[in-house]
């Protein structure tokens, strides 16, 4: 009888703690995505008050690190997974993470706002970031040495820009590293000689420059237009990654939600781009 006790008092805590943490999605990773993230979750909070929704950032590589220990149910990335990172996937739960789009990015490169450089190609821009470039005086600028920001390595918007504007080379060796797109613009902001890169979303107290894809091409903003339709030159999906196992119930309401005409007003809101509708089933 005192065993059956036990069991039974041993169930019920099991209970609790299930209780506790029903209504619960956590969400983890990608710091270009934390504003959207935060105001999803609170326009959803506000809607749905028995879920709470709980977001921290630290970058994509972050998050995909904590889908594979389970301490998170949902990672957001500003990169598509690499292959290295499904493959601790399917070593810890035995599947791939499912992908959703949830919305788009036009990766913005920003300056001060008295910089009189408008508009810089991509080959000015790897030229730049890798240190082949060190004064604005070599791109139409001021006579002063150019001081680069960027973002640290866990991050996806580091790992973008490397792929898709430096083809691969290594970031110059004086860049100086920030731990988010935020810190980045505000490094910028009060430094007339800084550059840096981030999410179109944090451009608030900077200047984004036109981008030209070529030098004899025209320089294009990152604009809603340009990067809905892929004129931008540097422009990306931003993305939500989960355990196949967890993407039921109100994980999957919450990812519906998101995805829907609602969630993605929320994403032109906040000063991203949303998805068309052809790529939200």
């Amino acid at each position: 009888m005192k065993n059956l006790i036990k069991t039974i008092v041993v169930l019920a805590a099991f209970a609790g703690v299930a209780a506790a943490q029903a209504g619960t999605i956590t969400v983890k990773g990608s710091d270009t995505l934390v504003i959207l993230a935060q105001k999803w979750a609170e326009v959803y909070m506000a809607k749905n008050p028995g879920t709470k929704i709980q977001v921290t950032g630290g970058g994509s590589g972050i998050g995909f690190a904590a889908i594979q220990n389970k301490t998170t149910d949902l990672a957001n990335a500003s990169r598509k997974i690499k292959a290295k990172e499904v493959a601790e996937c399917l070593k810890a739960f035995g599947k791939r993470p499912t992908e959703y789009k949830v919305a788009l990015d036009g990766l913005s490169v920003y300056v001060g706002s008295g910089n009189p450089v408008k508009e810089l190609s991509l080959a000015q821009l790897e030229g730049i970031f890798t240190g082949q470039i060190k004064n604005w005086n070599q791109i139409g600028g001021h006579d002063a040495p150019i001081t680069v920001y960027s973002r640290e390595n866990s991050s996806g918007t580091y790992e973008f820009f490397k792929e898709h504007v430096l083809k691969g080379r290594d970031f110059v060796a004086s860049a100086q590293t920030m731990p988010g797109t935020a810190a980045v613009l505000q490094a910028v902001t009060k430094d007339a000689n800084g550059i840096g890169y981030g999410g179109a979303a944090y451009g608030e107290g900077a200047r984004a420059l036109g981008i030209k894809a070529s030098e004899g091409a025209a320089a294009i903003e990152p604009t809603d237009e340009n990067v809905i339709k892929g004129a931008y030159p540097i422009w990306r999906y931003l993305y939500v990654y989960v355990n196949p196992d967890l993407d039921k119930g109100e994980i999957e309401a919450y990812l519906t939600w998101i995805r829907s005409d609602e969630g993605q007003k929320v994403v032109k809101d906040v000063g991203y781009f949303p998805l068309p509708k052809n790529l939200r089933d």
